[in-house]
């Protein structure tokens, strides 16, 4: 809970030492590690949508899972209980939910609040954040903002312009927006794409529909592993929960980072080795290059995961199909290839990526100058140069989102302690040099990414500027490292009020 004080024109509003935006996956962890590291300290989760999950609760189409292992999407501080390592959609809504029920972070969530703009004042020490609250505007204030809302528009879905479309008989669905009522069985489904979405998507909907078709313009890499972990079943049945946790955990890490080096040291060696475990769950006279062999490297763009190679198994039993081949035009049965064939279609479903919104379009704003985060560098890939007592959460492109957002939690915490510790109020990392060489903070050569690259922060050259995208070494960055490398701290202007006293409710 926080605390009342009035704005300049005598109108009450809510302060609180730490705002959090977003109540996914990162939100709620980060108000956990909060609750638990500076129980002092009040705060309130800001939530445009009526429920808290994010992705897990968008997210309704047919077999939507993790792309990671859950050991490592996990919660560093709350077990995964689960049999399967790759899980569905509602699985990881329930263990987000248990998560904030058992950390008392449900009650400080406040829904259909959408942030607008947040604006710093030196003179105060604080943000001043602009929200639409049901659709009417609101006013809150606090010490420290913290975005938590991940890098994708909930409200939107990529959909590029296909020629005809405006002619097709049939349903045309985004996965992001998929209908409840949706009625595939015993229908013709052509889902145009070849991603995490699509690949999740034809085998669901071969259960129940007459034929699915994956329609891709180029393939994408694609790699099975078992639903159910026989290492982790093991070390769960013999080790105590929490030590087997953590052995599974640093199993996985390791492994996936090792799979990644592989990956970027020896491309042509990971190419075979992807396209053999393929080629070995299809029949023998399948076309593998055809529809299985990428024209890029290996983690040039995130791997497609088949848990249990669900996916090869609907193409093997004749339930599913995968053509590649480009979209001449939609047609009112259908889609015509620029092969000349024809694809019928009862419903089309335009598996086609998302798009970015970095902080989910809030306009930021320090002592009343505009700050561009597209124009900002990142600081230790979670603060932005010359913005003070701000933080977003961010996770790994080649590993599990939350092994990186844990660490920026637990780093921000530090941050908060040092701040107390000193007597700081205000903690700005320095921007670097101009002239220093900068690149976009994102490096995967994913559409969704080479589409938005103007609308990504900066990552420079060396030191805390450089993003590693290694959980290793960002972990003896943020857990063990300093938190005063290249941040200057302030105390209280005198023009700012004095801190509120602290309230806390559990």
């Amino acid at each position: 809970m926080g605390t009342a004080e009035f704005d300049t024109d005598g109108a009450e509003r809510d302060h609180f030492d730490v705002l959090i935006v977003g109540a996914g996956l990162s939100g709620v962890g980060t108000a956990c590690h909060l609750h638990e590291r500076c129980p002092e300290r009040s705060y309130a989760i800001l939530e445009s949508r009526p429920a808290l999950g994010g992705t897990w609760d968008l997210f309704r189409y047919p077999g939507v899972r993790s792309d990671s292992d859950m050991f490592t999407l996990g919660y560093s501080f709350k077990p995964w209980r689960r049999d399967e390592s790759i899980a569905a959609g509602d699985s990881i809504l329930s263990y987000v939910q248990e998560a904030a029920r058992e950390h008392g972070v449900e009650e400080h969530i406040r829904y259909g609040h959408r942030v607008v703009s947040a604006e710093w004042s030196s003179a105060e020490a604080r943000w001043t954040v602009q929200v639409e609250r049901d659709g009417e505007p609101a006013e809150l204030s606090c010490d420290f903002l913290y975005g938590c809302t991940g890098y994708y528009r909930y409200d939107q879905g990529y959909s590029p312009e296909f020629p005809g479309s405006e002619r097709f008989g049939g349903e045309i669905v985004h996965p992001q927006h998929w209908p409840e009522d949706l009625d595939y069985e015993g229908k013709k489904v052509v889902v145009i794409g070849s991603g995490a979405t699509a690949v999740t998507l034809v085998p669901a909907l071969a259960e129940r529909a007459a034929e699915v078709t994956m329609l891709q313009r180029s393939p994408s890499y694609v790699l099975s592993l078992p639903s159910r972990d026989p290492i982790a079943a093991a070390l769960r049945h013999r080790l105590p929960e929490r030590t087997a946790y953590k052995a599974i955990r640093w199993k996985n890490v390791l492994l996936a980072m090792l799979s990644y080096q592989l990956a970027r040291g020896a491309p042509k060696l990971t190419r075979r080795l992807l396209r053999h475990g393929v080629a070995r769950q299809l029949p023998p006279d399948y076309d593998v290059d055809r529809d299985f062999k990428p024209r890029y490297e290996p983690w040039d763009e995130r791997l497609c995961l088949v848990p249990g190679g669900d996916l090869f198994e609907a193409i093997s039993a004749g339930g599913a199909e995968v053509v590649t081949d480009r979209i001449e035009t939609f047609t009112e049965g259908g889609i015509r290839l620029a092969s000349g064939r024809e694809l019928e279609a009862d419903i089309i479903v335009t598996a086609t990526g998302l798009n970015l919104l970095l902080l989910g379009g809030i306009e930021l704003s320090v002592d009343g100058e505009r700050r561009d985060p597209t124009e900002s560098v990142a600081y230790k890939g979670l603060m932005f140069g010359g913005v003070p007592n701000f933080a977003f959460a961010l996770g790994y492109t080649n590993a599990s989102f939350t092994l990186k957002t844990d660490l920026v939690a637990e780093y921000v915490c530090r941050l908060l302690h040092h701040m107390d510790a000193h007597g700081y109020r205000v903690a700005t990392p320095r921007s670097p040099d101009p002239s220093e060489p900068t690149r976009p903070l994102i490096d995967l050569q994913s559409g969704y990414v080479r589409r938005s690259i103007d609308q990504l922060p900066r990552q420079g050259a060396a030191g805390p500027w450089k993003l590693r995208q290694n959980y290793l070494h960002d972990r003896r960055l943020l857990r063990h490292g300093p938190v005063d490398d290249e941040m200057d701290f302030a105390r209280a202007p005198a023009a700012a009020s004095p801190p509120k006293p602290r309230l806390y409710v559990s």
